[in-house]
């Protein structure tokens, strides 16, 4: 028996303070929600999480560039919509017009609407934009000065669609005029222009449909997009979750052993320190 040092007070003080720390960390686990709250608790699946959050972060910002180009794209179709609908009425007056029943004066007032309808457009292709992003060029003549052909491409709007700088959508941007639809020089004044003017017009409707194609193929493109993004979004946060996040049940369990424990130890330093006291009374 010895009095000078309490080696039993020290092993048992000893435990309780490693049964201390653990506690600690499960009360942070417990607090938190989070298995790994600094690199110390699992260096290998902090590295993993934070890479995986990285991905989630870029692709629900994906996301939102994708609902853009779902909303730029019915934006663009909507404006070639009503075009659509001015070139069939403008079909109509060129038919009209081509009846040898019509007076030149009648075939001015059709001429005069088919004014009216190529200004508008012409206002379309100027105007229409998507959060001030033109989506025609409205340019009366290429840049080289050749002829256009409609359906003729100007450029591209590029759409950032994925979490890397190499998922992307170029959607195309037309040039839409009465110039780029060749429907410039068109008149319905006289029969002969009028019947010459229909097959200008057909060829105008069939370029129109084509750039509406490519817009809906860029829409429907998007959609599935969407979806992917959103089902690796949801399985990325579900795999990052069960690396990160704390097991409540488990954890619980953990900390309620460590309490016992703790319990336990501070119950034995006590009892170590009782022992010189002991030999005290022994000496007496």
């Amino acid at each position: 028996m010895i009095i000078r040092t309490n080696m039993g007070g020290y092993n048992a003080s000893r435990n309780k303070g490693i049964t201390e720390g653990k506690m600690r960390k499960s009360l942070e686990k417990l607090s938190s929600g989070y298995r790994i709250n600094r690199a110390g608790d699992d260096a290998a699946g902090l590295a993993i999480s934070e890479w995986m959050r990285n991905q989630i972060t870029a692709l629900d910002q994906a996301m939102r560039n994708v609902n853009d180009g779902i909303s730029m794209t019915s934006t663009g179709d909507g404006a070639l919509m009503e075009v659509h609908s001015m070139l069939e009425r403008l079909k109509t007056l060129a038919i009209q017009s081509a009846n040898g029943t019509y007076t030149t004066l009648a075939r001015e007032n059709l001429d005069a609407e088919r004014l009216q309808l190529l200004d508008e457009i012409d206002r379309i292709g100027q105007t229409s934009d998507f959060d001030e992003i033109p989506l025609f060029d409205s340019a009366q003549e290429k840049p080289d000065g050749s002829l256009f052909e409609p359906p003729e491409r100007s450029d591209e709007i590029t759409l950032q669609i994925g979490a890397s700088s190499a998922e992307v959508l170029d959607v195309p941007r037309y040039y839409m005029s009465a110039k780029a639809l060749d429907l410039h020089e068109i008149t319905l004044t006289t029969l002969p222009q009028a019947n010459a003017a229909v097959t200008k017009i057909d060829e105008a409707i069939e370029a129109v449909a084509d750039i509406r194609a490519d817009f809906g193929a860029a829409y429907n493109h998007l959609e599935h997009t969407h979806n992917n993004l959103s089902i690796t979004s949801e399985n990325m946060t579900v795999s990052e979750s069960q690396i990160r996040d704390t097991n409540m049940a488990e954890e619980f369990t953990e900390y309620t052993k460590d309490n016992i424990v703790y319990q336990s130890s501070s119950s034995m330093v006590a009892q170590a320190n009782m022992v010189p006291e002991l030999i005290l009374r022994l000496l007496q």
